[in-house]
């Protein structure tokens, strides 16, 4: 699988905003509200231009399968990481290989990452297991937290 990440543009925007306001997605999300599009906009644009922020779109083959999101907090020395799969790229092992991808970045080499999930999340939990996150002790209903040191 030759998967590669390019940086996120406003040319996304629709595409993001699809995949955001799944209903799958938003189930699996920290934040379950349908977002507008005039606010997804504006956040699209502030985190374009945010030095702590990274987003990427996942290609396979010229096709956007998912995005992955970095939100660095060097004062902490953390870099929180998120990503979603495309509704229609579900199912075929993506998710694994975006995420590997993400904690393999140069950028954040040396760095914690954390993923934040919901309990219920059980696709996104195995991954992160079997790419040697360890859990923190947080209980539910709040999201565990998912650490590994790059």
């Amino acid at each position: 699988m030759n998967m590669i990440f390019r940086p996120a543009t406003m040319e996304d925007a629709r595409q993001l905003f699809d995949w955001r306001n799944d209903p799958q997605t938003r189930v699996n999300s920290i934040n379950i509200k349908k977002v507008e599009w005039e606010s997804h906009v504006t956040w699209l644009e502030s985190s374009l231009v945010n030095s702590s922020r990274r987003i990427f779109i996942a290609m396979i083959e010229g096709e956007a399968v998912g995005t992955i999101r970095l939100d660095d907090d060097s004062s902490k020395g953390k870099t929180e990481l998120s990503w979603t799969i495309a509704p229609d790229q579900r199912g075929k092992g993506y998710g694994q290989a975006m995420v590997q991808a993400a904690i393999d970045l140069p950028l954040v080499k040396g760095k914690k990452i954390l993923a934040r999930i919901k309990p219920e999340n059980t696709p996104s939990i195995k991954i992160v297991e079997k790419l040697g996150f360890v859990k923190l002790a947080i209980e539910p209903p709040e999201p565990t937290e998912w650490l590994i040191q790059r």
